[in-house]
Protein backbone atom coordinates (compact mmCIF):
# COMPACT_ATOMS: atom_id res chain seq x y z
CA UNK A 1 0.00 0.00 0.00
CA UNK A 2 1.37 3.55 -0.93
CA UNK A 3 0.58 6.45 1.78
CA UNK A 4 1.27 9.74 0.50
CA UNK A 5 2.18 12.04 3.45
CA UNK A 6 2.02 15.71 4.31
CA UNK A 7 3.39 17.18 7.11
CA UNK A 8 1.65 20.30 8.55
CA UNK A 9 3.00 22.88 10.56
CA UNK A 10 3.18 26.89 11.30
CA UNK A 11 6.48 28.43 12.20
CA UNK A 12 4.49 30.50 15.19
CA UNK A 13 5.59 27.11 17.13
CA UNK A 14 8.07 25.35 18.52
CA UNK A 15 9.91 24.17 14.93
CA UNK A 16 12.89 22.19 16.61
CA UNK A 17 10.25 20.54 18.67
CA UNK A 18 7.87 20.15 16.05
CA UNK A 19 10.64 18.43 13.70
CA UNK A 20 11.62 15.83 16.42
CA UNK A 21 8.04 14.96 16.68
CA UNK A 22 8.09 14.41 12.78
CA UNK A 23 11.44 12.61 12.60
CA UNK A 24 9.78 10.16 15.34
CA UNK A 25 6.64 9.89 12.77
CA UNK A 26 8.77 9.03 9.91
CA UNK A 27 10.76 6.76 11.41
CA UNK A 28 7.42 5.11 12.41
CA UNK A 29 5.99 4.90 8.93
CA UNK A 30 9.23 3.80 7.85
CA UNK A 31 9.03 0.54 10.12
CA UNK A 32 5.78 0.20 8.63
CA UNK A 33 6.72 -1.75 5.46
CA UNK A 34 4.58 0.50 3.40
CA UNK A 35 5.40 2.67 1.06
CA UNK A 36 5.96 5.99 2.00
CA UNK A 37 5.81 9.20 -0.35
CA UNK A 38 5.89 12.89 -0.29
CA UNK A 39 7.86 15.55 1.37
CA UNK A 40 9.36 15.22 4.68
CA UNK A 41 9.69 18.46 6.29
CA UNK A 42 7.67 20.55 7.73
CA UNK A 43 4.63 22.18 5.44
CA UNK A 44 4.89 26.09 6.55
CA UNK A 45 2.28 27.85 4.25
CA UNK A 46 -0.36 27.58 1.64
CA UNK A 47 2.12 27.50 -1.66
CA UNK A 48 4.32 24.67 -0.23
CA UNK A 49 1.35 22.25 0.68
CA UNK A 50 -0.41 22.83 -2.65
CA UNK A 51 2.97 22.17 -4.37
CA UNK A 52 3.30 19.38 -2.19
CA UNK A 53 -0.69 18.61 -3.02
CA UNK A 54 0.19 18.66 -7.00
CA UNK A 55 3.16 16.81 -6.49
CA UNK A 56 1.32 13.61 -4.91
CA UNK A 57 -1.17 13.83 -7.52
CA UNK A 58 1.34 11.71 -9.81
CA UNK A 59 2.28 9.03 -7.48
CA UNK A 60 -0.98 7.44 -7.68
CA UNK A 61 -1.21 6.67 -3.78
CA UNK A 62 -3.37 4.31 -1.86
CA UNK A 63 -3.92 6.55 1.15
CA UNK A 64 -3.26 10.04 1.91
CA UNK A 65 -2.16 10.64 5.44
CA UNK A 66 -1.86 14.23 7.08
CA UNK A 67 0.53 14.28 9.56
CA UNK A 68 -0.92 17.41 11.96
CA UNK A 69 2.27 18.63 13.64
CA UNK A 70 1.49 21.68 15.08
CA UNK A 71 -1.53 23.66 14.60
CA UNK A 72 -2.78 24.54 11.52
CA UNK A 73 -6.22 25.79 10.17
CA UNK A 74 -8.12 23.50 8.49
CA UNK A 75 -7.73 25.21 4.96
CA UNK A 76 -5.22 23.22 3.56
CA UNK A 77 -6.79 19.76 5.36
CA UNK A 78 -10.17 20.42 3.20
CA UNK A 79 -8.12 21.05 0.12
CA UNK A 80 -6.07 17.82 0.18
CA UNK A 81 -9.18 16.14 1.09
CA UNK A 82 -10.89 17.04 -1.82
CA UNK A 83 -7.92 16.55 -4.05
CA UNK A 84 -7.82 12.98 -3.46
CA UNK A 85 -10.38 10.45 -4.14
CA UNK A 86 -8.42 7.46 -1.41
CA UNK A 87 -8.59 7.05 2.04
CA UNK A 88 -8.01 9.84 4.32
CA UNK A 89 -6.15 9.75 7.72
CA UNK A 90 -5.37 12.70 10.51
CA UNK A 91 -1.97 11.66 12.83
CA UNK A 92 -1.71 14.30 15.13
CA UNK A 93 0.84 14.36 18.08
CA UNK A 94 0.54 15.11 22.09
CA UNK A 95 2.68 17.52 23.85
CA UNK A 96 3.89 17.14 27.45
CA UNK A 97 1.89 19.56 30.42
CA UNK A 98 5.23 21.00 31.39
CA UNK A 99 3.56 25.07 32.33
CA UNK A 100 5.51 26.87 29.28
CA UNK A 101 3.96 27.65 26.03
CA UNK A 102 2.18 25.41 24.24
CA UNK A 103 4.88 24.43 21.62
CA UNK A 104 2.91 22.60 19.08
CA UNK A 105 -0.77 22.42 20.06
CA UNK A 106 -1.14 19.79 17.56
CA UNK A 107 -4.87 18.51 18.73
CA UNK A 108 -6.53 21.95 17.83
CA UNK A 109 -5.40 21.65 14.45
CA UNK A 110 -6.63 18.55 14.16
CA UNK A 111 -10.32 19.44 16.12
CA UNK A 112 -10.53 22.31 13.27
CA UNK A 113 -10.10 19.95 10.56
CA UNK A 114 -12.43 17.34 12.16
CA UNK A 115 -15.20 20.18 12.43
CA UNK A 116 -14.58 21.27 8.29
CA UNK A 117 -13.99 17.68 6.91
CA UNK A 118 -17.32 16.84 9.20
CA UNK A 119 -19.27 19.84 7.17
CA UNK A 120 -17.97 18.74 3.64
CA UNK A 121 -19.37 15.03 4.63
CA UNK A 122 -15.31 13.67 4.23
CA UNK A 123 -15.19 10.47 5.72
CA UNK A 124 -11.54 10.08 7.27
CA UNK A 125 -9.54 8.51 10.18
CA UNK A 126 -7.64 9.95 12.92
CA UNK A 127 -4.74 9.13 15.60
CA UNK A 128 -3.59 11.20 18.76
CA UNK A 129 -0.62 9.65 20.12
CA UNK A 130 3.26 9.62 20.02
CA UNK A 131 4.90 7.29 17.56
CA UNK A 132 5.06 4.43 19.83
CA UNK A 133 1.94 4.91 20.88
CA UNK A 134 -0.07 5.05 17.66
CA UNK A 135 -1.16 1.33 15.81
CA UNK A 136 -0.71 2.34 12.04
CA UNK A 137 -2.57 -0.73 11.37
CA UNK A 138 -5.62 0.28 13.10
CA UNK A 139 -5.07 3.92 11.34
CA UNK A 140 -4.61 2.64 7.79
CA UNK A 141 -7.39 -0.20 7.95
CA UNK A 142 -10.04 2.18 9.03
CA UNK A 143 -10.51 0.97 12.83
CA UNK A 144 -10.24 4.28 13.72
CA UNK A 145 -12.50 6.16 11.55
CA UNK A 146 -15.08 8.82 12.49
CA UNK A 147 -18.25 7.74 13.30
CA UNK A 148 -20.63 10.66 13.12
CA UNK A 149 -22.94 11.02 15.65
CA UNK A 150 -26.48 12.34 15.52
CA UNK A 151 -27.94 15.06 18.48
CA UNK A 152 -30.82 13.97 19.93
CA UNK A 153 -34.40 15.36 20.69
CA UNK A 154 -34.58 15.23 24.52
CA UNK A 155 -36.95 14.17 26.68
CA UNK A 156 -37.37 17.31 28.67
CA UNK A 157 -41.06 19.12 28.42
CA UNK A 158 -40.17 23.09 28.13
CA UNK A 159 -41.38 25.50 30.44
CA UNK A 160 -40.20 27.04 32.87
CA UNK A 161 -36.57 28.29 33.78
CA UNK A 162 -35.47 27.31 30.32
CA UNK A 163 -38.08 29.04 28.39
CA UNK A 164 -37.11 32.31 30.88
CA UNK A 165 -33.61 31.75 29.40
CA UNK A 166 -34.09 31.63 26.01
CA UNK A 167 -36.70 34.49 26.12
CA UNK A 168 -34.23 36.55 27.74
CA UNK A 169 -31.23 35.22 25.57
CA UNK A 170 -33.41 36.52 22.44
CA UNK A 171 -33.06 40.14 21.58
CA UNK A 172 -29.42 40.19 22.31
CA UNK A 173 -27.17 42.23 20.19
CA UNK A 174 -23.57 41.02 19.34
CA UNK A 175 -20.68 43.27 17.50
CA UNK A 176 -18.39 40.86 15.10
CA UNK A 177 -15.90 42.90 15.06
CA UNK A 178 -13.61 41.88 11.88
CA UNK A 179 -13.75 38.40 9.80
CA UNK A 180 -13.19 35.10 11.46
CA UNK A 181 -9.86 33.69 10.01
CA UNK A 182 -9.40 31.70 6.97
CA UNK A 183 -9.39 27.89 7.44
CA UNK A 184 -11.85 28.52 10.63
CA UNK A 185 -14.87 26.94 9.44
CA UNK A 186 -15.23 26.53 13.12
CA UNK A 187 -16.07 30.40 13.35
CA UNK A 188 -18.34 30.54 10.32
CA UNK A 189 -22.27 31.86 10.80
CA UNK A 190 -24.94 33.08 8.89
CA UNK A 191 -26.74 36.10 10.40
CA UNK A 192 -30.25 35.01 9.33
CA UNK A 193 -30.13 31.28 10.52
CA UNK A 194 -29.01 32.61 13.94
CA UNK A 195 -31.77 34.93 14.33
CA UNK A 196 -34.48 32.72 13.84
CA UNK A 197 -32.43 30.09 16.26
CA UNK A 198 -31.85 32.07 18.93
CA UNK A 199 -33.48 35.58 18.46
CA UNK A 200 -30.14 37.01 17.94
CA UNK A 201 -28.75 40.05 16.41
CA UNK A 202 -25.56 40.56 15.00
CA UNK A 203 -23.66 43.96 13.68
CA UNK A 204 -20.32 43.70 11.43
CA UNK A 205 -17.73 45.90 11.59
CA UNK A 206 -14.16 46.06 10.24
CA UNK A 207 -11.39 45.85 12.92
CA UNK A 208 -9.90 49.49 11.83
CA UNK A 209 -13.27 50.07 13.92
CA UNK A 210 -11.72 48.61 17.32
CA UNK A 211 -7.81 50.27 16.38
CA UNK A 212 -9.53 53.78 15.85
CA UNK A 213 -10.99 53.68 18.68
CA UNK A 214 -8.15 52.60 21.23
CA UNK A 215 -5.62 54.91 20.03
CA UNK A 216 -8.43 58.33 20.41
CA UNK A 217 -9.06 56.65 24.00
CA UNK A 218 -8.47 58.86 27.08
CA UNK A 219 -5.56 58.87 29.00
CA UNK A 220 -7.53 58.78 32.05
CA UNK A 221 -9.81 56.00 31.14
CA UNK A 222 -6.47 53.79 29.98
CA UNK A 223 -5.19 54.97 33.24
CA UNK A 224 -8.26 53.49 35.10
CA UNK A 225 -8.41 50.13 32.99
CA UNK A 226 -4.07 49.86 33.95
CA UNK A 227 -5.83 50.42 37.90
CA UNK A 228 -8.58 47.87 37.47
CA UNK A 229 -5.64 45.12 35.55
CA UNK A 230 -3.53 45.96 38.75
CA UNK A 231 -5.89 44.92 41.35
CA UNK A 232 -6.32 41.88 39.87
CA UNK A 233 -2.47 40.62 38.97
CA UNK A 234 1.27 41.50 39.19
CA UNK A 235 4.07 42.16 37.12
CA UNK A 236 2.40 44.77 34.97
CA UNK A 237 5.80 46.89 35.29
CA UNK A 238 7.67 44.03 33.54
CA UNK A 239 5.88 43.99 30.59
CA UNK A 240 6.84 46.43 27.61
CA UNK A 241 4.98 49.48 28.42
CA UNK A 242 4.08 50.73 24.88
CA UNK A 243 2.39 47.84 24.09
CA UNK A 244 0.94 47.30 27.45
CA UNK A 245 -0.71 50.80 27.10
CA UNK A 246 -2.17 49.93 23.60
CA UNK A 247 -3.97 46.93 25.28
CA UNK A 248 -5.42 48.96 27.41
CA UNK A 249 -7.00 50.84 25.27
CA UNK A 250 -8.50 48.19 23.44
CA UNK A 251 -10.95 48.02 26.73
CA UNK A 252 -11.96 51.49 26.38
CA UNK A 253 -12.79 51.30 22.61
CA UNK A 254 -14.56 47.82 23.36
CA UNK A 255 -16.98 49.29 26.12
CA UNK A 256 -17.73 52.64 24.11
CA UNK A 257 -18.56 49.88 21.17
CA UNK A 258 -20.60 48.51 23.21
CA UNK A 259 -22.45 51.17 24.92
CA UNK A 260 -23.15 52.87 21.38
CA UNK A 261 -24.75 49.52 20.02
CA UNK A 262 -26.03 48.28 23.09
CA UNK A 263 -24.34 45.27 22.38
CA UNK A 264 -24.23 42.17 25.10
CA UNK A 265 -21.43 40.61 23.57
CA UNK A 266 -18.55 40.61 21.12
CA UNK A 267 -16.90 37.86 18.82
CA UNK A 268 -13.24 39.60 18.03
CA UNK A 269 -10.65 38.95 15.13
CA UNK A 270 -7.99 38.95 17.70
CA UNK A 271 -5.14 37.67 15.62
CA UNK A 272 -2.73 38.50 14.01
CA UNK A 273 -4.00 42.02 13.16
CA UNK A 274 -3.70 43.34 16.65
CA UNK A 275 -0.37 42.18 16.72
CA UNK A 276 0.63 42.90 13.27
CA UNK A 277 -1.06 46.11 12.84
CA UNK A 278 -2.14 47.65 16.36
CA UNK A 279 0.63 46.50 18.12
CA UNK A 280 -0.97 45.08 21.42
CA UNK A 281 -3.13 41.88 22.43
CA UNK A 282 -6.86 41.76 23.02
CA UNK A 283 -6.69 39.18 25.67
CA UNK A 284 -5.92 40.82 28.56
CA UNK A 285 -8.72 43.47 27.70
CA UNK A 286 -11.27 40.16 27.35
CA UNK A 287 -10.59 38.47 30.57
CA UNK A 288 -11.98 41.87 32.55
CA UNK A 289 -14.72 42.19 30.11
CA UNK A 290 -15.68 38.33 30.99
CA UNK A 291 -15.34 38.76 34.58
CA UNK A 292 -17.92 41.95 33.99
CA UNK A 293 -20.16 39.39 32.24
CA UNK A 294 -19.72 41.31 28.45
CA UNK A 295 -18.59 37.88 27.04
CA UNK A 296 -15.99 37.85 24.08
CA UNK A 297 -15.26 35.68 21.84
CA UNK A 298 -12.01 34.83 20.33
CA UNK A 299 -11.37 34.40 16.08
CA UNK A 300 -14.56 36.25 15.37
CA UNK A 301 -16.44 33.28 16.59
CA UNK A 302 -19.89 34.54 16.69
CA UNK A 303 -21.24 31.26 17.53
CA UNK A 304 -19.14 30.52 20.40
CA UNK A 305 -20.09 34.53 21.98
CA UNK A 306 -24.22 33.74 21.74
CA UNK A 307 -22.57 30.28 23.96
CA UNK A 308 -20.80 32.29 26.20
CA UNK A 309 -24.25 34.28 26.30
CA UNK A 310 -26.79 31.39 26.94
CA UNK A 311 -24.36 29.93 29.38
CA UNK A 312 -23.99 32.97 31.20
CA UNK A 313 -27.06 33.07 31.64
CA UNK A 314 -27.78 29.68 33.08
CA UNK A 315 -24.82 29.66 35.59
CA UNK A 316 -25.41 33.54 36.57
CA UNK A 317 -21.47 33.92 36.67
CA UNK A 318 -18.57 34.53 34.19
CA UNK A 319 -17.59 32.02 31.23
CA UNK A 320 -14.37 31.54 29.65
CA UNK A 321 -14.31 30.51 25.68
CA UNK A 322 -11.61 27.64 25.98
CA UNK A 323 -9.64 25.69 23.79
CA UNK A 324 -9.92 21.30 24.32
CA UNK A 325 -6.01 21.28 23.33
CA UNK A 326 -4.92 17.63 24.89
CA UNK A 327 -6.42 14.69 25.92
CA UNK A 328 -4.38 12.08 28.31
CA UNK A 329 -5.75 8.73 28.38
CA UNK A 330 -3.70 6.75 30.67
CA UNK A 331 -4.40 10.33 33.04
CA UNK A 332 -7.85 10.47 32.37
CA UNK A 333 -7.73 13.93 31.61
CA UNK A 334 -7.60 17.18 29.56
CA UNK A 335 -6.55 20.49 29.47
CA UNK A 336 -8.50 23.42 28.31
CA UNK A 337 -6.68 26.72 27.47
CA UNK A 338 -6.92 29.77 25.89
CA UNK A 339 -4.12 32.32 25.56
CA UNK A 340 -4.52 34.36 29.14
CA UNK A 341 -8.20 35.66 28.55
CA UNK A 342 -10.27 33.58 31.18
CA UNK A 343 -12.10 35.75 34.27
CA UNK A 344 -10.38 36.14 36.80
CA UNK A 345 -12.80 34.99 39.51
CA UNK A 346 -12.02 31.41 37.81
CA UNK A 347 -8.45 31.98 39.34
CA UNK A 348 -6.98 28.92 41.43
CA UNK A 349 -6.69 31.43 44.42
CA UNK A 350 -3.40 28.97 45.98
CA UNK A 351 -1.79 31.12 42.45
CA UNK A 352 -1.12 34.50 42.05
CA UNK A 353 -2.22 36.15 38.55
CA UNK A 354 0.25 37.48 36.37
CA UNK A 355 0.55 39.57 33.20
CA UNK A 356 2.30 38.09 30.99
CA UNK A 357 2.87 38.18 26.96
CA UNK A 358 1.42 36.16 23.86
CA UNK A 359 3.72 33.15 23.58
CA UNK A 360 3.66 32.87 19.75
CA UNK A 361 3.38 37.56 19.38
CA UNK A 362 5.03 38.27 22.66
CA UNK A 363 3.08 40.88 23.28
CA UNK A 364 0.83 41.84 26.37
CA UNK A 365 -1.29 41.79 28.14
CA UNK A 366 -2.39 38.26 29.05
CA UNK A 367 -3.51 37.03 32.12
CA UNK A 368 -1.64 34.13 33.16
CA UNK A 369 -3.28 31.68 36.13
CA UNK A 370 -4.43 27.72 36.57
CA UNK A 371 -8.12 27.64 36.60
CA UNK A 372 -9.47 26.58 40.51
CA UNK A 373 -10.72 23.20 41.43
CA UNK A 374 -14.28 23.00 41.32
CA UNK A 375 -17.40 21.13 39.52
CA UNK A 376 -17.51 22.96 35.33
CA UNK A 377 -20.49 22.85 32.24
CA UNK A 378 -19.10 22.89 29.19
CA UNK A 379 -21.74 23.70 26.15
CA UNK A 380 -21.47 24.84 22.67
CA UNK A 381 -24.58 26.11 20.46
CA UNK A 382 -22.49 23.95 17.73
CA UNK A 383 -22.85 23.82 14.17
CA UNK A 384 -21.29 20.31 13.50
CA UNK A 385 -21.74 18.32 10.28
CA UNK A 386 -24.42 21.13 9.50
CA UNK A 387 -27.31 20.50 11.63
CA UNK A 388 -27.92 23.06 15.17
CA UNK A 389 -27.30 21.68 18.01
CA UNK A 390 -26.46 21.79 21.83
CA UNK A 391 -23.29 19.97 22.85
CA UNK A 392 -22.96 19.57 26.78
CA UNK A 393 -19.79 17.89 29.01
CA UNK A 394 -19.74 17.99 32.56
CA UNK A 395 -16.57 17.39 34.96
CA UNK A 396 -14.16 18.85 37.27
CA UNK A 397 -11.34 21.08 37.28
CA UNK A 398 -9.04 19.08 39.46
CA UNK A 399 -6.35 20.81 41.35
CA UNK A 400 -2.68 20.62 39.66
CA UNK A 401 0.16 22.85 38.51
CA UNK A 402 -0.49 25.03 35.56
CA UNK A 403 -0.51 22.95 32.34
CA UNK A 404 0.79 25.58 29.77
CA UNK A 405 0.99 29.18 30.16
CA UNK A 406 -1.85 31.45 29.31
CA UNK A 407 -5.15 30.46 31.87
CA UNK A 408 -5.50 26.66 31.49
CA UNK A 409 -7.30 23.77 33.39
CA UNK A 410 -6.78 20.37 33.92
CA UNK A 411 -10.22 18.59 33.69
CA UNK A 412 -11.61 15.20 34.79
CA UNK A 413 -14.93 14.89 32.52
CA UNK A 414 -17.71 12.96 34.10
CA UNK A 415 -17.02 10.08 31.26
CA UNK A 416 -13.79 8.54 30.33
CA UNK A 417 -11.47 10.33 28.71
CA UNK A 418 -11.33 8.29 25.80
CA UNK A 419 -15.21 8.25 25.26
CA UNK A 420 -15.01 11.93 25.31
CA UNK A 421 -12.22 11.65 23.05
CA UNK A 422 -13.49 9.66 20.42
CA UNK A 423 -17.09 12.05 20.65
CA UNK A 424 -15.06 15.34 20.42
CA UNK A 425 -14.19 13.69 17.09
CA UNK A 426 -17.21 11.83 16.05
CA UNK A 427 -19.43 14.81 16.70
CA UNK A 428 -17.11 17.35 14.53
CA UNK A 429 -17.36 19.58 17.35
CA UNK A 430 -16.27 23.46 17.06
CA UNK A 431 -12.81 24.02 19.02
CA UNK A 432 -14.07 26.79 21.12
CA UNK A 433 -16.52 25.50 24.14
CA UNK A 434 -17.79 27.71 26.72
CA UNK A 435 -17.09 26.95 30.59
CA UNK A 436 -18.76 27.76 33.43
CA UNK A 437 -18.41 26.80 36.86
CA UNK A 438 -21.33 24.68 38.65
CA UNK A 439 -23.14 21.65 37.26
CA UNK A 440 -25.52 23.10 34.84
CA UNK A 441 -26.83 20.34 32.65
CA UNK A 442 -29.87 19.90 33.22
CA UNK A 443 -31.01 23.32 32.97
CA UNK A 444 -29.03 23.28 29.67
CA UNK A 445 -30.99 20.68 28.81
CA UNK A 446 -34.18 22.65 29.40
CA UNK A 447 -33.41 25.62 27.46
CA UNK A 448 -32.52 23.27 24.98
CA UNK A 449 -35.98 22.07 24.71
CA UNK A 450 -37.18 25.49 24.90
CA UNK A 451 -34.75 26.20 21.71
CA UNK A 452 -36.36 23.13 20.04
CA UNK A 453 -32.57 21.81 20.02
CA UNK A 454 -31.11 18.28 19.91
CA UNK A 455 -28.60 17.48 22.00
CA UNK A 456 -25.21 15.77 22.21
CA UNK A 457 -23.26 14.83 25.25
CA UNK A 458 -20.21 14.34 25.66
Amino acid sequence: MKIGILPLGRPTFDVLFAEEKLEAMLEALDGSGLDICGPRELLFDGDATLGAIHALKGENIDQLLLLQVTFTDASMSVKAAGAFDVPLSIWAVPEPRLGGRLRLNAFCGLNLASHALGLNNRQFSWAYGDALDVNLDDLFSGKLSVQPLAAQPIDVEPGGEGERIARTVRGKRVARLGERPEGFDTCDYNGDRLSDLAGITVDEFKLDRLFDEAKDAPADRVADVHRLAERSLSGLDDVNGEELDRSLRLKVALDDIKQSGDYDAFAIRCWPETFTEYGGAVCGPVSLLGEARVPCACEADVYGAVTQLILQEVAQAPVFLADLVDMDLADGTGVVWHCGQAPISMRDDSVEATATIHTNRKMPLLYEFPLKPGRVTFLRLSQAQGTPKFIISTGEIVKRPMAFTGTSGVVKFDNPAGEVLDNVMNSGLEHHMALAYGDHREALLSVAAAMDLPVLEL
